[in-house]
């Protein structure tokens, strides 16, 4: 801000009326009776307006603000003061003009300089509001001389009025409750349809939500208060949100419709229209940044008028097919229609009343919103009652399904009854011949796995167990020995004393390989004829060569009696211990205890061989 006092000559400021302030002027004035226009809109600096002759200046008419986008648009206005000092208030209540450049005369000498607008930051103005001010202190018999240059982009309405502190306080105060009001009136809207829309999955609600939204924005932007508190610092974004939001607006005002009038479901090419506006909306506001402003603006006005043309008559047409809501949906269009074709005739300047321009288009939306919530709420509640009775029907379906069940359950526990008794019957019958094919099982499986002469385990149980060792070697790393026994001199046996000895004897040897063995893991096979098979999980070699050893020596202590006759045994052991390392080391493992017991048998029988492995 400049402070200068620079004397100029100026033959035009002398000729204009002045407003004349005294103590008993009203706290109100509308100064657009006292506010002159130029008509050039070529001259850009201070001296050269001041310079021009009064014939070019003339009085302001209100159809003089009917305009878009103006360069250099120069008023003038003098006030005059009394006999007593006042002080007083210069508003300007057009939020979204963008440059006005005021200067300030007094006595014909400029004393300050301002720059207003939404280019600058919410902070640079001299009074924080949403609106513009400038305060003045008029003393006694002082000429306050102002000139003020428009540069915008938008409207050119210029509502100017002069006002005290404290009945533009009350104003500011009535103005921001009516705002307060109808904005918090929309968000409670939008926040209970977002609510309603998330516990229903209704896209119908969802598309409310966001136009009520939408509306709200605009509402926050057209009164200056989303550049107050919501973006300040950001005059980018003050510049560009009302043309970006409008067309965010008519989308969702078309996506909303198609489901109100529940065009899918009658009219397929009335969808089409719809989406494909939409879809063009939703283009228009991501392109609209980089359009003139008001090319850009006139454009999206024109789009607006037309579609809720469209949208009425889409409304129209959907009353006389039946829809219950589609009546309710005309009259809120129609009602938008009106507050914005009043809004177009007083921005055109073809009516003329002392309201604002964008009064009637905010009622006709506030009006069209609340319409909107009735037809969701009416909807709804067809809805809630279409559902209940669907909800009825099926639960008098549900009870003739139940009733019909019941009597099925009985005669099916009836007939369950009989075959239960039967069952039972045929039950007992099958448990005792499964407990008897049990037993008989359990005795082959025994048999099958069992030598029938000694009662240690047979080669077969043998060898399916030397499989399962070696995998449990090869898995563990740990070594598994076996033993192979043969009884020394045991044809002699026979032939002195008859087989029936030789049983005898074989029986009484296999019983004592068993005594010896410890572990429930360890097992006695009969291999063959005389021999045994013995395998000894996780052993040691010296833990197999004293196992063996133990064998050897119980056998020869073993006193054999048969028909009056005593005689002794003996037998050879041949051992090998190994780790197993793969599917057919078992088989080798076998291999070298029978190499260790034949080496047992040429060294004299009645010994304990082990098997080593010899490098060539």
């Amino acid at each position: 801000m400049n402070v200068m006092s620079i004397a100029y000559a100026s033959q035009t400021a002398n000729e204009m009326e002045p407003l004349n302030l005294n103590v008993e002027s009203t706290a109100k004035i509308n100064l657009q009776d006292w506010v002159y226009i130029h008509d050039s809109q070529h001259i850009n600096k201070l001296s050269d307006i001041r310079s021009q002759p009064f014939s070019d200046w003339h009085k302001f008419k209100r159809s003089n603000s009917h305009k878009l986008g103006i360069k250099n648009y120069w008023v003038s206005f003098k006030i005059n003061g009394g006999t007593t000092p006042l002080t007083r208030i210069i508003a300007i209540d057009n939020p979204l003009i963008d440059h006005i450049e005021l200067y300030h005369f007094i006595n014909d000498s400029l004393v300050n300089t301002h720059s207003l607008g939404d280019i600058y930051p919410f902070n640079a103005r001299p009074i924080r509001s949403n609106i513009f001010l400038y305060p003045i202190h008029v003393a006694a018999n002082e000429q306050h001389t102002f000139y003020i240059k428009i540069n915008t982009k938008g409207n050119m309405d210029l509502p100017l009025t002069l006002w005290s502190s404290n009945d533009l306080t009350q104003m500011t105060e009535k103005t921001n409750l009516l705002h307060g009001f109808q904005i918090g009136l929309l968000f409670a809207i939008s926040i209970f349809s977002l609510f309603i829309a998330l516990a229903s999955g209704s896209f119908s609600y969802s598309y409310y939500c966001g136009y009520v939204l939408s509306i709200a924005l605009l509402i926050v932007t057209v009164h200056g208060v989303g550049f107050q508190f919501i973006w300040p610092n950001s005059p980018y974004i003050q510049q560009h949100i009302l043309t970006i939001n409008l067309p965010i607006i008519l989308a969702f005002s078309l996506m909303f419709t198609e489901k109100a009038l529940q065009l899918k479901y009658s009219s397929i090419n009335m969808l089409r229209v719809c989406r494909a506006l939409a879809t063009a909306s939703i283009i228009l506001s991501f392109i609209m940044p980089f359009i003139d402003y008001s090319i850009g603006l006139y454009l999206i006005i024109t789009a607006i008028m037309l579609v809720l043309i469209l949208l009425a008559v889409f409304s129209l047409i959907r009353a006389f097919n039946g829809l219950k809501n589609a009546m309710l949906y005309f009259i809120g269009r129609v009602g938008l229609l009106i507050g914005g074709g009043v809004s177009g005739l007083l921005y055109f300047g073809f009516i003329d009343y002392d309201i604002k321009l964008q009064t009637p288009i905010m009622f006709g939306l506030i009006f069209e919103v609340i319409t909107m919530a009735a037809v969701l709420a009416i909807r709804y509640n067809d809805e809630r009652k279409e559902k209940q009775r669907i909800q009825q029907k099926a639960l008098e379906q549900a009870q003739r399904i139940r009733e019909s069940r019941e009597d099925v359950l009985r005669l099916e526990e009836q007939t369950n009854e009989k075959l239960e008794h039967m069952v039972q019957e045929r039950t007992l019958e099958l448990e005792v011949t499964l407990r008897e094919l049990n037993e008989v099982n359990q005795k082959l499986t025994e048999q099958n796995n069992t030598d029938q002469l000694t009662g240690v385990k047979n080669r077969h149980a043998f060898d399916r167990r030397l499989a399962a060792e070696g995998r449990i070697s090869r898995r563990q790393q740990t070594p598994v020995g076996i033993l192979m026994v043969d009884i020394d001199k045991f044809k002699p046996i026979n032939d002195k004393y008859g087989h029936l000895a030789g049983d005898n004897t074989i029986q009484l040897i296999a019983k004592t390989l068993s005594e010896q063995l410890k572990r429930p893991t360890d097992l006695v096979s009969r291999f063959g004829g005389e021999e045994f098979a013995i395998i000894l999980p996780n052993t040691t070699p010296d833990g197999a060569m004293l196992v063996a050893e133990m064998m050897r020596k119980a056998v020869s202590d073993l006193v054999i009696q048969w028909q009056g006759h005593t005689f002794y045994s003996t037998i050879s052991i041949g051992v090998s211990v190994t780790v197993i390392e793969n599917d057919q080391h078992p088989i080798q493992l076998l291999d070298n205890a029978d190499q260790a017991l034949y080496e047992a048998k040429r060294n004299g029988r009645n010994k304990v061989c082990y098997f080593e492995q010899t490098t060539e």
